[in-house]
């Protein structure tokens, strides 16, 4: 992403490169020779490339070594290891890459100074997206989320020509393999993946039509999903350590948004209707989607696990309202309706007409988007709320206030449901342009109401950068620390069940299999940015107090991802 200074009030179209057609990090995305440095580090790129290679020949022997002995207790999860090992020695021996030609050029805070109209169809495919506002964090966006940088080029010409008339496709490719090489339940590995496709229409380019669809757009995006959740293998039923599984349902085409949006008052009042992730809009930053464990990815937890904080793929029917009065500031709200069944639109996505859809869930967040200093460290402050007013039961009380669970009788209804979040991420150093082209630190926090959410406190903190200090700009870095306490009013149900030799329950985060406390996870990963619209990350989490419970040992997981949009 190319930073710029905006000429008015709304932020810029993002252009991302493609990562993912799920939750795009578009952390490392730069063009950072256009960019003068902060501080001249090119003395020590040659120590840090030694470093680094030294650092990933040391992991493989140590995985090297994790894999011989796991083969002898199991042979498929040694050779998951193996298959792992060697993909983490992929940022160390690759040469210095500068910064790609094709690489995305705008930033979210960052306006271009002409209109699609004005920029014929040439040059950088991403130029000529006209997309007109993005949600307060970054993609998706009001305009093409994922913005026409494709490992296939121009598709022959076919490209230009769909833009030119109004019409911005994509289809994506992602496939994973994780294991888990030590702890847990049991070693074992999965594979998992999707295929994704979207079309993003202009209503003024593609009818040729006056004022009214002037910043006038239709959004749609559908998934195919595909294989098994390593967690629930290795006895974690509420986390998982994969980006992409769950929800998608064994259906050719899963939707996950269909929605209008329309900007009125030079994009200072932004309005979406339709079929809508809340996530896509709120409790969400441009880092979370970095790192692979999807608790973090997405709308931060616990919230997207309440029922009217669904996000993806679980779209909702609703509408989001944002006032922008200054490009550093923003009031957004939403009204989504509550589906109260186990999936909403059905298990495809599709069935809009479910019954009971009676109860609403608001979410109002409001954002503060400063730039520090002459070299413009970026920074997301963020806070925000979200209230249901269903009913659910109590997680341990029934009507006498004693453990349902074990009296028989029904629980105790509980009016309303309540979540809260903060989410906050500074630049420190700037290393090139782009909204994230530097030394980021980030953090989180939310609650919910723990009478009815099995986890009421999750805490986050995390650093990233890009590969710039060694020569590769658009990879990125990164660690994070999560820490995830389960409820008072889930534990206590648990004992109850323990002591009276009945079965464990769930909830919203799963069945344990133990009495629970609180879970850690520590994660870190390095994205290779192998050419345009292509990448390859792998990552490493340690998940520590498995499901949060203390049944199984710590689990250590590996896990390799490619990204690839064609």
């Amino acid at each position: 992403m190319m930073w710029t200074k905006s000429r008015g009030n709304a932020p810029s179209a993002m252009h991302p490169a493609p990562i993912l057609l799920e939750k795009d990090c578009s952390f490392a995305q730069s063009a950072s020779k256009r960019y003068e440095s902060v501080t001249n580090l090119s003395e020590a790129r040659p120590k840090l490339s030694i470093s680094l290679i030294d650092t990933a020949r040391g992991g493989a022997r140590a995985l090297r070594a994790v894999s011989r002995r796991m083969t002898t207790t199991r042979a498929r999860a040694g050779l998951a290891a193996l298959a792992l090992a060697a993909a983490f020695i992929v940022p160390g021996v690759l040469p210095a890459r500068a910064a790609d030609e094709d690489a995305p050029a705008a930033s979210p805070l960052a306006r271009p100074t002409q209109t699609a109209g004005e920029t014929p169809p040439v040059g950088n495919l991403e130029q000529t997206i006209p997309g007109f506002l993005q949600s307060a964090y970054g993609p998706p966006s009001f305009g093409p989320p994922y913005g026409t940088t494709h490992a296939f080029g121009d598709w022959g010409g076919v490209q230009p020509w769909l833009q030119k008339h109004g019409i911005y496709a994509a289809l994506a490719l992602y496939e994973g393999i994780s294991g888990n090489v030590a702890g847990g339940k049991r070693q074992s590995y999965t594979l998992a993946g999707q295929v994704g496709a979207t079309v993003d229409i202009d209503w003024q380019k593609l009818l040729g039509a006056g004022a009214w669809s002037e910043d006038l757009w239709l959004h749609t995006l559908a998934v195919n999903g595909n294989g098994q959740n390593l967690s629930r293998l290795f006895g974690d039923n509420g986390n998982q350590v994969q980006q992409i599984y769950g929800a998608r349902g064994n259906v050719v085409a899963h939707l996950v948004w269909a929605y209008f949006e329309k900007s009125w008052l030079h994009h200072k009042v932004d309005l979406a209707v339709g079929w809508i992730p809340t996530g896509t809009f709120f409790n969400n930053s441009p880092w979370v989607c970095c790192f692979m464990n999807v608790w973090l990815c997405g709308n931060v937890t616990p919230t997207k696990y309440l029922a009217s904080g669904r996000d993806w793929p679980s779209g909702n029917i609703g509408t989001v309202l944002r006032l922008m009065p200054t490009r550093h500031f923003y009031v957004m709200g939403g009204l989504f309706a509550v589906s109260p069944h186990a999936y909403n639109g059905g298990i495809s996505g599709w069935a809009w007409g479910q019954d009971n859809l009676g109860k609403l869930g608001t979410e109002v967040e409001v954002g503060w988007l400063p730039e520090f200093g002459p070299d413009h460290l970026i920074g997301h402050y963020k806070v925000g709320v979200l209230y249901d007013n269903s009913r659910y039961d109590n997680l341990y009380a029934d009507g006498n206030g004693q453990p349902w669970i074990v009296t028989g009788l029904p629980p105790r209804r509980q009016s309303g449901q309540t979540s809260v979040w903060v989410l906050a991420d500074q630049m420190l150093v700037r290393h090139g342009p782009g909204e994230s082209n530097g030394l980021v630190l980030a953090g989180q926090y939310s609650y919910a109401d723990g009478k009815t959410s099995q986890m009421n406190h999750h805490l986050v903190a995390a650093l990233l950068d890009t590969g710039y200090l060694w020569g590769r700009p658009l990879d990125s870095v990164g660690i994070n620390f999560q820490w995830a306490n389960f409820s008072r009013s889930a534990i206590q149900s648990q004992e109850a069940a323990a002591a009276y030799g009945v079965p464990f329950r769930g909830a919203n985060f799963g069945t344990p299999y133990g009495i629970q406390g609180h879970e850690s996870i520590y994660e870190a990963f390095y994205s290779v940015h192998v050419m345009t619209g292509v990448s390859l990350q792998p990552d490493f989490q340690y998940v520590n107090h498995v499901g949060g419970t203390t049944v199984f040992k710590d689990a250590v997981v590996l896990s390799t991802a490619l990204n690839v949009l064609f």
